[in-house]
């Protein structure tokens, strides 16, 4: 077990300090936004993992009662093959560790979206106050669109249920309409990829542990990344001046697409759309994927090795 926990400890840090400051100066995210959050979220979930596993074995070689239950249906060559009765000190202090920081995730993530709820909530509470009176015997209007009287020209997805895409008069004045689809197709393809809930799992990490390397980056590059992916969605359907011109157009007045947006990562943007780099090559693509995809495996095998040894 101490093998294992020396181990999933390498394999947890290195995943949290220098990957993430290599993947942050790499120039290829930027070339494939969607294999880029990809990636992070196989970051992300590595550490995690190998956070659990060893809070498990940890557990279980501190406490018999969870050792009896986790190995319950092993044999006892596997459980032997762990050593758990030879637990050393420290082994017992990474566990508490472990444990608080389990909790103080959980903590966070469960006020993360408890914010989010009681935001949107609000939000809509006042886009019903906004929103035109319409004549009496018409429904109340609950579909997909809504359109707001405002001379402030903007658009947004709001998420819940049901979703709405909002958009004010002074948009539809604004902007053409093919810039109108390639703002609503933006703001679709944020919908569509379910980007509401990555930010909040990397605001709610970031958060809570602010100096581990991975969480931070993964909270930035996943506001800018998600933002990229989406100009991709609508570039793709509009083509990329089109895009560009109607982001030009949405933020005259404030230097920004939405609320989580800055005016570096609009001008980057904007710049991006007008002189589109290379996408990955498909079998790139699919390399960086699948090798993504296999780290967050490395954990496990760590801590099943012992167990799958003794069964040979």
């Amino acid at each position: 077990m101490t093998v294992c926990l020396l181990l999933l400890s390498v394999v947890a840090l290195t995943a949290a300090v220098p990957a993430p400051r290599a993947l942050t100066r790499a120039a290829w995210p930027e070339r494939d936004p969607v294999v880029a959050l990809w990636v992070w979220q196989c970051l992300v979930a590595t550490v995690l993992l190998c956070c659990l596993t060893a809070l498990v074995l940890g557990t279980a070689a501190v406490f018999h009662t969870v050792r009896d239950r986790v190995f319950a249906p092993a044999p006892p060559a596997v459980t032997a093959a762990y050593d758990l009765s030879a637990a050393p000190v420290w082994a017992a202090a990474l566990t508490v560790l472990l444990a608080c920081g389990a909790g103080w995730t959980t903590a966070m993530l469960g006020r993360e979206l408890f914010e989010a709820r009681r935001s949107r909530g609000q939000t809509r509470a006042q886009l019903r106050e906004r929103a035109p009176d319409l004549p009496a015997g018409l429904p109340a209007a609950r579909g997909p669109m809504l359109v707001l009287e405002d001379e402030y020209p903007d658009a947004w997805w709001l998420p819940g249920h049901p979703a709405q895409l909002v958009v004010t008069t002074g948009a539809l004045h604004r902007l053409t309409d093919h810039q109108l689809d390639a703002v609503l197709t933006h703001e679709r393809g944020h919908a569509r990829a379910h980007h509401d809930w990555l930010l909040h799992l990397s605001t709610a990490l970031a958060t809570g542990f602010p100096r581990v390397p991975l969480f931070a980056h993964f909270c930035d590059q996943t506001h800018r990344l998600v933002e990229l992916a989406a100009d991709d969605t609508a570039s793709r359907r509009c083509g990329h001046l089109t895009t560009a011109l109607a982001l030009i157009e949405l933020n005259q007045h404030r230097g920004v697409l939405s609320c989580d947006s800055s005016r570096r990562l609009l001008g980057e943007r904007v710049d991006r759309l007008l002189e589109p780099p290379p996408r990955l090559l498909r079998r790139q693509r699919a390399l960086t994927t699948t090798v993504a995809a296999l780290v967050p495996l490395v954990p496990l095998l760590i801590t099943f090795a012992p167990g799958l040894t003794a069964l040979s």
